[in-house]
């Protein structure tokens, strides 16, 4: 548990018509425990009643749960552009710390701490990410499906970037709070399905393509516990889209170095 930590960090959660399947209970139970961890819900232009369930879970949790309200769609990328640089250039409630986390709670809230433990012991890492490895002693569920899709991507990812990454696509990240965080994600996403890979390669690029000195910024945590989620909004055809993506990112940060 980190009660002592230095200062706070803030987990943006995109929502995008989340109201029936939003697990507030395990919100609730979570900042209990006091941790400075707060969440930024950020409501992606809803239809449905999902700004009115954040309003209910912030009542007496004000300190620990805001809200982001997008009155239109713009995608899970952008909702968690927009929100990690409301934290980042918050003066009212700085963080240390920023990440995102899928609102579905594939990876449970519990591995927050064990993600935001690993940066703050090692001060050369800048971001922390989980991985869906599936090891003896861990409870990691994917389709069978999904899960030769994704090795499939992520071999392609790792080639493109140059980069030995295992899961680019997990939706559980943390990053040090810092001006080129910031700098990074100050621009538009060109890709609305592969976004985690955009940001690679824009680190990369802002480190003027030394991958290794990238290699040493970069953790990735196996994850205790991650299971597929009813009602995902992925579906196998998407991985089409990923792929193109990738190429689109390719060209636009990496193909002119």
């Amino acid at each position: 548990m980190i009660h002592d930590s230095a200062g706070w960090c803030t987990i943006v959660v995109p929502c995008y018509n989340e109201a029936a399947r939003l697990d507030t209970a395990s919100f609730e139970e979570f900042v209990k425990s006091g941790r400075k961890i707060r969440f930024l819900f950020v409501n992606d232009g809803s239809s449905d009643d999902t700004v009115g369930v954040i309003e209910r879970l912030r009542v007496g949790r004000e300190d620990y749960v805001q809200l982001l309200d997008k009155r239109q769609n713009g995608g899970k990328a952008e909702a968690v552009r927009d929100g990690m640089l409301a934290a980042l250039r918050s003066h009212e409630t700085p963080s240390e710390y920023v990440g995102f986390w899928d609102a579905d709670l594939a990876t449970p809230l519990d591995a927050i701490p064990d993600l935001l433990q690993k940066l703050k012991m090692d001060l050369e890492l800048q971001m922390v990410f989980g991985a869906r490895v599936r090891l003896l002693g861990r409870q990691v569920h994917r389709q069978p499906a999904r899960h030769y899709l994704g090795r499939i991507f992520a071999t392609v990812v790792s080639l493109i970037l140059s980069l030995p990454v295992y899961d680019t696509q997990c939706g559980a990240k943390i990053f040090r709070a810092t001006p080129r965080l910031e700098e990074i994600l100050s621009e538009k996403f060109i890709s609305k399905w592969v976004f985690d890979v955009e940001i690679i390669a824009r680190v990369i690029r802002a480190n003027g393509f030394r991958v290794q000195d990238v290699e040493g910024q970069i953790y990735e945590y196996p994850l205790m516990k991650w299971e597929d989620v009813a009602g995902s909004k992925v579906k196998s055809t998407d991985f089409i889209r990923a792929f193109m993506d990738v190429l689109k990112i390719h060209q636009k940060y990496l193909a002119h170095k």
